[in-house]
Formats: structure tokens, sequence, C-alpha cells
């Protein structure tokens, strides 16, 4: 109790200092979700950004130096995760890398889940990785193609972000952590039934990638989501109602 009130207050004294201008700027440029919100939302967005770019850590890497630009774009992605949530959610997120291009990961025992199928022999190129219990890494070129690119359904900080979340209640199963087994009965129900659709070939907003697994499905969903909600309301509704109560957030009208 101590220890969140402590928390709160860091928080409050951030948000005390006026959110800059030319950040304002960088959101509207490289985070083509945030003309999706109202101007509330957007308020809130950026006392989230404010506050995430401050708690956690930043290391450009591969020669990068980290700008302004780099922590906001990456911030404001990552924050639409929680814009009907609170803070407590990106509770994984510790460290973030940034790397120039696409990183190349050594063949190494999976003791991480990267987001992608398992490579059995040699190196690989990963545009991100979500390690559990580490940071994420993200590959800025792709970061600012994603975010820059409006209602095209892919964004990797929100897909590796979601990964983090997966992780919250154990393993990257899928399933984020839910309240009750209701919630947990209805999510199995809805995405098992996309997923299953989704690997015998329906064809729908979602992309070929989320074929991969459940864990897969529920990065991909989440991009969708933010970025493309009104189509992935109409096409696959159940889906966004989960999503849309879990996120508690409602951009399928918008």
């Amino acid at each position: 109790m101590i220890f969140r009130w402590l928390t709160e207050r860091r928080r409050a004294r951030l948000l005390e200092t006026p959110f800059a201008p030319e950040w304002t700027a960088i959101l509207e440029r490289n985070v083509k979700a945030y003309a999706l919100l109202s101007a509330e939302q957007q308020q809130y967005l950026r006392d989230l950004v404010q506050v995430f770019i401050a708690e956690k850590n930043w290391e450009g890497c591969g020669g990068l130096e980290l700008t302004d630009e780099m922590r906001v774009t990456i911030a404001g992605s990552a924050c639409l995760l929680i814009l009907g949530r609170d803070h407590d959610l990106m509770r994984e997120i510790e460290s973030i890398l940034v790397y120039p291009s696409s990183v190349m990961l050594p063949d190494q025992p999976r003791g991480f889940f990267d987001g992608r199928p398992v490579v059995n022999e040699g190196p690989t190129h990963v545009l991100g990785v979500a390690h559990g219990g580490g940071p994420v890494v993200l590959a800025w070129d792709s970061v600012l193609t994603g975010g820059r690119t409006a209602k095209d359904g892919r964004n990797l900080v929100i897909h590796e972000v979601a990964h983090k979340i997966d992780f919250l209640d154990g393993e990257a199963d899928g399933t984020p952590p839910l309240d009750t087994m209701a919630q947990r009965r209805e999510w199995n129900r809805v995405c098992s039934a996309a997923f299953l659709a989704h690997k015998s070939g329906e064809e729908h907003v979602l992309r070929e990638y989320a074929q991969t697994n459940e864990a897969e499905f529920f990065a991909v969903a989440s991009e969708v989501f933010f970025e493309r909600p009104t189509q992935l309301a109409r096409e696959l509704p159940e889906l966004y109602g989960v999503l849309r109560g879990f996120y508690n957030l409602d951009l399928g009208t918008k």
C-alpha cells in the first residue's frame, strides 16, 4: 500500500511538467492510431507516455543514439494498450533495447519467447523480441514504419508489448491475465474458435502470421484491435468483444 502511494506520488510529480508540444507533434506524426482517440483519450495517452518514458530503462544498441522521437514514438504505441487500464499492465517491461534495424539472434537454447517459429540451427534475424522477465528488443526502422502507416494492422511495438502482457500470468499462451474463470472460459471459447478458423483458411482482417500459435494470435489481434478496430469489430465481432473487455476500450465505432 505504501509502495503504491509512493509510486502514484512520484507519477503525479512527473505530470506536473507540461507535455512538450514537440512530443505531441511526434505522436501525431509517428503514432497514427493517436488520431483514432478522443481529445480526452489523447490527453490521457500523453500522461501515460510521460510516465512510461521516465519509468523504463532505455538503451540504444548497435550504434544507435536514442532520441526523444524514438522514446515518444515507442511509448506512444506501447501506452495504447493501457489507455483503458493502468500502468500495472506494464510491470513486465523494465528495459527497452532499440536497434537501428533487424537484430540477429545467435542459435541458443530457447530460454525466452521471441514471437517467431522455433529456429533449430543457425542465427536468425528478428524485428522484435519480448523476453519473459527480460527486455523488449525493437528495430527502430520497423517501429517507425509500423507507427506511421495508418490502419494497416501492423505495429511492432503493440505486438511485442502484447507478448509481455501475455507473460504476466506466467507463460505466453495467448491468454492475458483475466480476473475470473468466467472471463477465461469466454476468452478461450472465442479465441480458440477464431484461431482454428484462421488456421483452416478463413480469410479476414488478421494476417497469416496469427496462425503461428496462440501467443502470436493474441499479439496480431492486439495490433489489429488498435489499428483497424472498425474492421475487426465488423469481421470478428466476438473477438473484438473479448479484446474490448480486456483492454477496457472501445474504438470499433470510430
